[in-house]
């Protein structure tokens, strides 16, 4: 990565590396995915992921899900008593937030070469792996991502966060490619989303602060193909819209932080289980 590829991202808040795994790479980490819907435990049922709705504030299986493979479904897929009203493969939002060390797959892809010189090149002296997801966006189900910030879940001080976003599928602007407002990454963390300090209420975690308006003409596509990485910095705002198409768009989603010299907030959702600490990058 050189210099002037690092300063795009510096600039940009994101940069799109084209041809980061191999055909066969691709292939090999969706049909992983594509085996994660066989098997679904029952417990999960009735895990719903929105970012438009409140649901997962209020769900232990959530806030439990840093060190396990936890499953989570769309909205629309499930019925009021809690069951699948479409097929487990495509009523699916995602999967996570352990798979970069639970399933050997997607461990080793993302603790491969490419990954660790990526983080190197990033100037990153101490990277760890702080959650991973697949992602499904399924034809007709595949819900909006509202306009974020990652730093807004994965707060650290100072900000030392990168997602690694790895198209499985080629993402188009019909079935809800990455949108981003470039540079916005410059204007510090807008809100974040932390544990209720309140134990007693049923709201597990809350916002600090309202919704931010994002006008819409700040935002531009990113439609990638198939194999590409999309490194996302933790503070740039993007969003992404349903999947209207008759396609799936699926990927691989994991983050990093820096932790030298970096402390990792104790109020975020997702903490590390103390018998199984955030695995380090390089020493992996």
């Amino acid at each position: 990565m050189h210099d002037a590829i690092l300063s795009k991202f510096l600039q940009d808040g994101y940069l799109v590396l084209e041809d980061f795994l191999t055909e066969k790479e691709v292939e090999e980490l969706r049909k992983e995915g594509e085996a994660l819907t066989q098997n679904i435990p029952d417990e999960s049922r009735k895990a719903v992921f929105s970012t438009t709705e409140a649901q997962q504030a209020k769900d232990k299986y959530f806030l439990e899900s840093s060190d396990k493979i936890s499953y989570f479904f769309e909205a629309d897929a499930v019925g009021e008593n809690g069951e699948l009203v479409a097929e487990p493969k495509i009523s699916l939002n995602k999967v996570g937030h352990a798979l970069h060390w639970l399933n050997p797959v997607f461990k080793k892809y993302t603790f491969c070469e490419k990954v660790k010189e990526t983080c190197f090149q990033l100037g990153l002296v101490d990277p760890v792996v702080v959650q991973s997801m697949y992602i499904y966006k399924n034809p007709g189900l595949g819900s909006e991502v509202i306009s974020h910030q990652d730093a807004s879940f994965l707060h650290t001080e100072p900000v030392k966060l990168i997602g690694f976003w790895i198209a499985l599928e080629d993402a188009t602007l019909q079935n809800g490619c990455l949108w981003f407002a470039p540079g916005s990454h410059k204007g510090g963390v807008h809100r974040r989303f932390i544990r209720n300090p309140d134990e007693k209420s049923e709201q597990l975690l809350i916002y600090d602060a309202p919704a931010p308006c994002y006008p819409t003409s700040n935002f531009r596509a990113v439609p990638v193909s198939k194999g590409t990485c999309v490194l996302i910095h933790g503070q740039v705002v993007h969003r992404s819209e349903v999947n209207k198409s008759e396609h799936s768009r699926h990927a691989y989603t994991f983050h990093v932080v820096d932790m030298n010299g970096t402390t990792y907030s104790p109020d975020n959702w997702l903490q590390p289980n103390p018998d199984q600490p955030f695995p380090h990058l390089y020493k992996n």
